[in-house]
């Protein structure tokens, strides 16, 4: 049966400017695990989630077990696998040891010019659960983190802490491990505004879930829209305008989980410093948005 797929690692805070990048790279190499092994297919479409505590992601009409498939393997060619008495040569050997098959399962085929030895094995279907969990840490593995860190009297190695491993297919956990973590079906909500656990019943439910239950915009991109909504909210009714700052806007997004702007104001005194001085300190060490008047001239609030 066909259902939807759920993958969630809770983390200790994540690189908020790699975030998005981390995101996309997990949720790619998952889907893209899944489709080889025939456990998705065309109608599959693959969601990610991050926020600065986890990386997840979706994927719909993913099969319980795979179908019975055959395996075909191309070995060496007839005139190089046997020698002058009909006798495997050690080159067809080594193939047939690779493709589990004997001498007498081998086929011909003719190929252009020339006729090959080929194996066709029957492989019976295996279960998601049989490639899940191995599937996620290979994925790990290839994510693009300049430098890894252990924690606890753990070996595994990830760019954080990782605490919590959410594994579900439909309402149903896939039982694995991933870096010393079972799967399981509950994950933590905001830290300050919902910190205890809290189960999630489906993966179709899993973005409400977090919304209702856990005080988390889940999605990147929902985040990085509902920031920018209330940034020009409050800029309007400010009658001030917004320095554009793209890099700034993803690293926010890359901090919170449940985005709601402030407005800040500092001392007009310090208007008398360069302006470019106060906007760069702002966004780079504070990120802080800048806010300006009608021409162009930083004003001295901001918003947070």
């Amino acid at each position: 049966m066909k259902q939807t797929l759920l993958i969630e690692l809770l983390t200790e805070e994540l690189p908020p400017k790699a975030l998005q990048k981390l995101s996309e790279t997990f949720a790619h190499e998952i889907f893209a695990a899944l489709q080889e092994q025939q456990l998705a297919g065309e109608d599959s479409e693959c969601t990610p989630y991050a926020t600065p505590r986890r990386l997840a992601l979706t994927v719909t009409h993913v099969a319980a077990q795979q179908s019975d498939r055959t395996i075909e393997r191309k070995g060496p060619s007839v005139a190089a696998g046997v020698d002058a008495d009909g006798k495997p040569t050690k080159a067809l050997e080594g193939f047939m040891r690779s493709a589990g098959a004997t001498f007498e399962q081998l086929q011909k085929v003719q190929d252009g010019k020339a006729e090959y030895f080929m194996t066709r094995i029957e492989q019976p279907g295996k279960p998601l659960q049989a490639y899940l969990a191995d599937m996620v840490t290979q994925a790990l593995k290839k994510l693009p983190i300049p430098k890894l860190m252990r924690w606890g009297d753990f070996e595994h190695q990830f760019v954080r802490p990782v605490h919590h491993l959410v594994m579900l297919h439909g309402n149903d956990v896939v039982p694995g491990e991933v870096l010393g973590l079972q799967s399981g079906h509950t994950t933590r909500g905001h830290r300050f505004l919902h910190g205890n656990e809290f189960e999630i019943e489906s993966a179709d439910g899993y973005e409400e879930a977090l919304l209702a239950h856990g005080k988390i915009v889940p999605s990147f991109e929902a985040r990085r829209a509902k920031i920018s909504e209330q940034l020009e909210a409050k800029a309007r009714a400010l009658n001030a305008g917004i320095n554009p700052a793209a890099e700034l806007l993803d690293e926010v997004t890359g901090l919170v989980e449940w985005p709601v702007v402030y407005v800040g104001e500092f001392e007009r005194e310090f208007l008398e410093v360069p302006q470019e001085c106060l906007i760069l300190t702002m966004q780079q060490n504070q990120k802080y948005f800048p806010l300006l008047d009608a021409n162009g001239k930083l004003l001295n609030k901001f918003l947070i």
